[in-house]
C-alpha cells in the first residue's frame, strides 16, 4: 500500500522552513503532495501560479514530491487523492494550539485521516511567511529566509 501524505499551506511565500519540512517529510512517505491552498477571500502576496511554479522547481530533487493547488476543505482534497495523512509543521507552542484545533476539526470531518506533526528545525523555528513579507516590504535581506527562486519572485513583486 502506498502511503501518500499532503503537506498543505498557503506558502505565501515559500520559505526555507517549508522546504526543510518538505525534504524531511519526503523521506517518511511514498508520495508527498505539497497542497497549495487557494483562499479566495484573501489577496495573495505572490500569485498562486508563481507559488506553484516556485515550489515545483524547489521540489525537483525529490522524485516522490508533487505540487498541486486545491480549493475548499483540505479533507475533501485529501480524500480525492486517496490520502490519509496530513503533515503539519510546528514552530512553537502557539502553532500547536492552532494546529491542534484544526486537526480535531479535520478528525470530526474525516476520521480516517490522521495529522502528523513535524517539529521545525531550530534555525527555522521563528520563520513564517508573514515575517518574510514584512522583511521584504522593509527592504531587508531575504537570503536567509527564502531560496533564490523565491527571493527573485518577491523582488519582482515589490518592484514598481
Amino acid at each position: 500500500m502506498t502511503k501518500t501524505a499532503i503537506y498543505p499551506g498557503s506558502f505565501d511565500p515559500p520559505t526555507r522552513g517549508h522546504l526543510d519540512l518538505i525534504e524531511r517529510a519526503s523521506t517518511l512517505f511514498d508520495h508527498l503532495i505539497v497542497g497549495v491552498g487557494v483562499n479566495t477571500t484573501k489577496t495573495p502576496f505572490i500569485s498562486n501560479e508563481d507559488r506553484v511554479a516556485a515550489l515545483t522547481e524547489l521540489v525537483e530533487p525529490f522524485p516522490n514530491v508533487t505540487v498541486e493547488t486545491f480549493e475548499g476543505l483540505l479533507v475533501t482534497f485529501a480524500r480525492s487523492r486517496d490520502c490519509r495523512i496530513l503533515v503539519r509543521g510546528l514552530r512553537a507552542v502557539t502553532d500547536f494550539d492552532y494546529e491542534f484545533r484544526v486537526a480535531l476539526a479535520n478528525r470530526q470531518l474525516a476520521p480516517e485521516i490522521e495529522t502528523a506533526f513535524l517539529l521545525a528545525r531550530e534555525e527555522y523555528s521563528f520563520l513564517a511567511s508573514s515575517v518574510v513579507r514584512e522583511v521584504a516590504m522593509l527592504g531587508g535581506d531575504l537570503s536567509h529566509f527564502v531560496p533564490p527562486v523565491v527571493e527573485k519572485l518577491i523582488l519582482a513583486q515589490l518592484s514598481p
